[in-house]
Parts: C-alpha cells; sequence; structure tokens
C-alpha cells in the first residue's frame, strides 16, 4: 500500500483529519492528567510536571490538534501527516523485533475495534519466528469502572490479550471490554517473572497496556486518540517508544489497511483474506 493510499484512507475512514473525538473530551482528558486522575494517566507516573498548557502544545506537536486554548468544541483534528510518520516508526519497531526473533506481547482495551488489527501483526510476527507470549491467561484482576469495582480476567484471542468479565462469554470469543487499565499488564508481566521466564522484548497495544509496560521499563508501542495523553507524554518522556495518533474507535475493518500498511513497511507477511 501506497503511503498516499494510506494517507487518502486515513482521511476517508476519519481515523485521521476531523475524527469523532471532540475537542471537549481531549480538553477534559488534559485537565484530568494535570490533576493526575489515575483514570487517564493508563498506568504511567509522570516524571515531568504537565500543566494542561504542556499538554495541549505536546498534543498539538504529535497529533496535530489544534493549539489554541480558546478552541474549546467540535471535532478535534489529527494531522494525517503524523499519523504516516508514527506509523512508520511503529513499523520500524516491529521489524526490529521480527529480526531478533524477539519475544512479543500484545494487548488492547479496544476488542471491539482494534484486535483484527493486532491479530495480524501477531500472526505475522509469529510467522516470522517471534515468540508471541500468552502469560497470566485466565488469571482475574479486580478492576475500577465507572460501575465500582469489578473483577475481570485475561483472555487471548489470536495472541491478543483482553479482559472481560468471567463467565459471560465462551473461551475463545473475540468479545471483550473496553479497558483503560493497567492492571492486567502488570499482572501479565508478573507471571512471566515469577514462573523465570523473559520478559517481553516489545509489547504492543494501546491504553494501559502500553503505558502500564513502558512505566516497567518494557519497551513498548501502541494507537493513541487525541484524549489519550497519557502515551504521547509517555513517548516524550522516553518509556514509549511510538505512539501513533489515531482514531481508535471507528469500524474495526477501517483498520486493516494500516495493518497492511504497517506489515509491508515492516517486511512481513500479512493475512491474505484482508480486503
Amino acid at each position: 500500500m501506497s503511503t498516499g493510499a494510506l494517507r487518502a484512507h486515513l482521511l476517508a475512514a476519519r481515523l485521521a483529519g476531523p475524527v469523532a473525538t471532540s475537542r471537549e473530551e481531549s480538553l477534559r482528558s488534559y485537565r484530568l492528567f494535570a490533576a493526575r486522575d489515575p483514570r487517564v494517566l493508563l498506568g504511567l507516573d509522570p516524571e515531568w510536571g504537565w500543566g494542561e498548557g504542556d499538554l495541549l502544545r505536546l498534543m498539538a506537536d504529535k497529533c496535530g490538534v489544534s493549539a489554541d486554548p480558546s478552541h474549546v468544541s467540535g471535532p478535534d483534528v489529527i494531522d494525517p501527516e503524523r499519523t504516516v510518520a508514527a506509523l512508520e516508526a511503529f513499523a520500524g519497531r516491529l521489524r526490529e523485533a521480527a529480526r531478533a526473533r524477539s519475544h512479543v506481547l500484545f494487548g488492547t482495551g479496544h476488542p471491539h475495534r482494534l484486535l483484527g488489527f493486532y491479530a495480524g501483526l501477531a500472526e505475522a510476527m509469529s510467522a516470522a519466528g517471534c515468540v508471541v507470549l500468552t502469560p497470566a491467561q485466565g488469571a482475574c484482576v479486580d478492576m475500577a469502572t465507572r460501575f465500582g469495582v469489578r473483577t475481570h480476567c485475561i483472555a487471548y484471542v489470536r495472541g491478543v490479550a483482553l479482559v472481560r468479565e468471567p463467565g459471560v462469554r465462551a473461551p475463545g470469543s473475540a468479545t471483550g471490554v473496553h479497558s483503560h487499565s493497567p492492571l492486567p499488564v502488570r499482572m501479565a508481566l508478573g507471571a512471566l517473572a515469577e514462573a523465570g521466564e523473559p520478559l517481553p522484548d516489545l509489547v504492543v497495544g494501546d491504553h494501559g497496556w502500553v503505558c502500564g509496560a513502558g512505566q516497567l521499563g518494557v519497551q513498548a508501542i501502541g494507537l493513541a486518540d487525541t484524549d489519550d495523553p497519557a502515551l504521547f507524554v509517555g513517548e516524550a518522556e522516553g518509556r514509549v517508544s511510538v505512539a501513533v495518533p489515531l482514531d481508535d474507535a471507528v469500524r474495526s475493518d477501517y483498520y486493516h489497511p494500516l495493518a497492511r500498511y504497517v506489515l509491508g513497511r515492516a517486511s512481513l507477511t500479512g493475512r491474505q483474506e484482508w480486503p
């Protein structure tokens, strides 16, 4: 897939350009992050003092959102050129990991949208000789939700970790819950350490999977929307290797061309049934 075709797809699918995430949602996240609210820190413990203005300038630089603090409503905007550049860096990390036949952990807090994207990458990395890890499968953890503390269990679908409420779906079901929590990746990494097995050389995912791993010193790359400043702060502070700006909640099939592009740039073989 050419860079021009990718750019056109990003805009047509509203993965970049004007996106569904509102300016109000993004600014609210920046306020909460500046106040060190754990719901938006995603497991990151920032080293620097990040005020709302600092975050707005960072997100303007990393994503292309408006740097004007008086712009307070309407759809947010992601610069497709920044998305393309970040996907190039993302592909570069995958290429390095594939060449080294690294141990890789994939995890998502957006299973309804992004599972197929990560699963295609996991399958290609496995075919290249990497070890796709599945630690702590079936382990349960209590996580804070908007309904209070709820128990969720770690499951793996096509090599990608997600969490779901226990007993609601059969094993192997692709359905999971939307989660920002870093607790699942901490549990997964802890299970590897307790078993005396090596930690991942790379974690690929979003939300708490990336920030939680990066905070613990594991190289992590992932996707993030304009209301997820934690990944971009982690990148600025050197604990997240690559954060790709895009809308993380569009139709799942809209991410297939991105996966094809990334795998092509990483010199990996992708899924033939992708359109």
